[in-house]
Parts: C-alpha cells; structure tokens; sequence
C-alpha cells in the first residue's frame, strides 16, 4: 500500500489548480485546466511537445502568472510572483537541466542559496553542510562517492538524484519533476524512480512530467493528459492503459 492511503480523505489536497488559463500575447497556451494533488501520491503529467507541460510547472512555482484561474495550497488561495515564494511555500522543482553548479561538490550545491553559516562573521559551516547532504544522499539511496564529489566527475544519474535530494531537501509538500529521467540509462532511470517512490514514501506529493508512459506506469498513481493546453482527462493508473492514454494524447481512438 502506498503511502498516499495514509492521507485522511478530508485533507485539502497539497495543491490545487482551479480553471487555468495562461496566453502569452493573446495566444492561449494553456485553457481551463483543474487538478488537484495530495499528499503521499505521485500524479504523471503527459502530452505532446507543446501540450503545455512545461508552462503549466512554471505557473506552479512562480516563473509565470496565471492569466486567470486560482492556485491552492493547503486549501488557501496563494498568488506567487517570483519563484522564491512558491519556495516559501515548500514547492520545489527539479528542471530538466537540473541547475547544478559543475565545479562545486555536492554538499555546496544541496545547501546552494541556503548555506549553512557559524560564528558572528557567519562563516561557511562546511562540517554541518556536509554531515546533513550525507544523511540526506543516503537516506534516499543516493550512490555517489562522497558529500565532497565535484558535480562534474558524477554521472548523470547521480547528478539527477543530487537535483531530487536538492529538492527533497527543501520541500516541505510538492515536488515538480521536468523530465528526470530523460538523458540516463536503463540502470540510473531505475535508479531514479526509487528515489521518487521514496518521496511518495515520505508523504510528498510529487507532479512530474515524462514521455516515458512505460515510466508513467511504473511509479505514478494518476495521470493526467494534456492536449493543445487542454486537460483531455485524469485517470487512476491502475485502472487505464496504455492505449487509452496514447487515444487520449493523440485524438485519435
């Protein structure tokens, strides 16, 4: 049983999307789009290039406003212009390009923005920093060498598991996944979808976006489709296919 059957039915979901809409320049890239996500589950969101993925993760964590339509946290109506609000918020986002620093070890880009500090001149507190990204890869079942690794001598999968520690890390609700597995092997993908049932483990709720459906089928708990910025439907995943979300995807049955 998964940890989402844990969550009281009567909680607010963790976030909730009420009536969507978002153009830019009077093109409407995303129309009258409604989703709710709660704690302890793992939502796929699926279409093709252009569906609106992507816009509607940044709509999420800040990067753009709705044109119209309402976001909840917890239940309560929440308005963020900067990304450093949804922050606030305990949203996190793991980017497809995952924004990690190359030359800084691991411990520095966990704590990036957020460093831990010692002493009234408020010194670096390396010792600290690296204790907790340790605690923090290992608890998640991170395999990389040390909290001191360079993040360029990782491989893609341990960079990509760094990005969903990052994010753990400083999540306190949702976690936004763009693609996370999209560059990595067989073996670092399985990798990767054992991190994120660990989230739903820890009662995180987790929106994520792929084109894998074998992948969407393997860790999510619902899927929603999206089609030219349309919400075509959500279904529970146990109880779909695949072909019913290729029909969904493409208009075509």
């Amino acid at each position: 049983m998964s940890a989402a059957a844990a969550v009281p039915a009567s909680a607010p979901p963790v976030l909730g999307l009420h009536n969507i809409r978002k153009e830019f320049g009077g093109v409407v890239a995303i129309e009258d789009f409604s989703l709710d996500v709660r704690a302890g589950e793992v939502v796929a969101l699926v279409g093709d290039n252009g569906a609106g993925k992507s816009t509607l993760i940044k709509i999420i964590c800040g990067v753009y406003p709705p044109t119209a339509g309402r976001i909840l946290i917890d239940g309560g109506d929440v308005r963020f212009s900067d990304p450093s609000e949804s922050q606030a918020r305990g949203i996190q986002v793991v980017y497809q390009d995952l924004a990690l620093a190359e030359r800084q070890p691991v411990y520095m880009n966990l704590f990036l923005g957020r460093e831990a500090t010692t002493g009234p001149f408020r010194r670096l507190d390396r010792k600290r920093m690296i204790r907790e990204s340790e605690e923090l890869v290992h608890g998640l079942d991170v395999r990389i060498p040390s909290a001191r690794s360079t993040i360029r001598d990782l491989s893609g999968g341990q960079r990509q598991g760094v990005a969903i520690a990052r994010a753990t890390h400083w999540a306190s609700k949702l976690v936004l996944m763009d693609e996370p597995t999209a560059a990595l092997g067989v073996a670092e993908t399985q990798k990767v979808e054992k991190i994120i049932r660990g989230l739903r483990e820890r009662n995180l709720a987790v929106l994520v976006i792929s084109h894998s459906l074998d992948q969407v089928f393997r860790i999510s708990d619902r899927i929603c489709v999206l089609r030219r910025g349309v919400q075509v439907g959500v279904r529970n995943t146990r109880e779909t296919t695949n072909n019913e979300i290729v029909s969904m995807i493409t208009g075509l049955q």
